[in-house]
């Protein structure tokens, strides 16, 4: 599930902060035996998941929350996000948002209509472009999650009432019928049996 060597860029970043946890669950599952599972999560399950993805592709995030203002008005601000590369099944790199305008590549997300990043917003054109970035500068996106705070804590935290492993699948579907999260994808492996 995880390389051997898996390199952090921009670790840094603001948003890192709301990355390095998960990283650390996904270094306690990669290391913890089959049985162990963090918030219903499984090592199982994300193994399988991975390998079901394209030979080289990446995953990315993006969370917003809702901050007030002095003024009382609200302002969606982008709180976690990140890119992960995903080699032969095994997450290889994991870049925060923030990579994407700090790396050699960065001149290219000027000419894709990438916004500061200050200033995305979780619409459809900003997920375009952040999708388009990641692609020209990490690989191919086969799965990009663009959510709400309030909802990737359900979906990353959310727990069965038994002690069964949750199919984290399903309920990201129900989120995003819900219409709580957009989930895009743009490659699927094709197995053969």
């Amino acid at each position: 599930m995880l390389a051997e060597e898996v390199v952090v860029l921009a670790a840094e970043a603001r948003l890192w902060h709301a990355m390095k946890p998960l990283l650390d669950a996904a270094l306690r599952l990669a290391q913890g035996d089959d049985g162990y599972s963090w918030h219903g999560w499984s090592k199982q399950e994300i193994s399988s998941f991975l390998q079901g993805l394209p030979t080289h592709c990446s995953l990315l995030a993006g969370v917003w929350d809702t901050l007030q203002a002095d003024n009382g008005e609200g302002r969606e601000v982008l709180v976690a996000g990140c890119v992960c590369e995903v080699g032969a099944g095994e997450v290889r790199t994991i870049r925060t948002l923030e990579a994407l305008y700090t790396t050699p590549h960065a001149a290219i997300v000027g000419e894709m209509d990438l916004p500061p990043l200050e200033q995305l917003e979780p619409g459809f054109e900003h997920a375009l472009a952040l999708m388009r970035a990641a692609r020209e500068q990490v690989a191919p996106v086969a799965w990009a999650l663009f959510t709400d705070k309030a909802s990737w804590d359900e979906w990353l935290f959310g727990e069965s009432t038994t002690d069964e492993v949750v199919d984290k699948g399903e309920q990201l579907a129900k989120l995003a019928l819900q219409g709580r999260c957009v989930l895009m994808g743009s490659q699927t492996a094709t197995h053969h049996h």
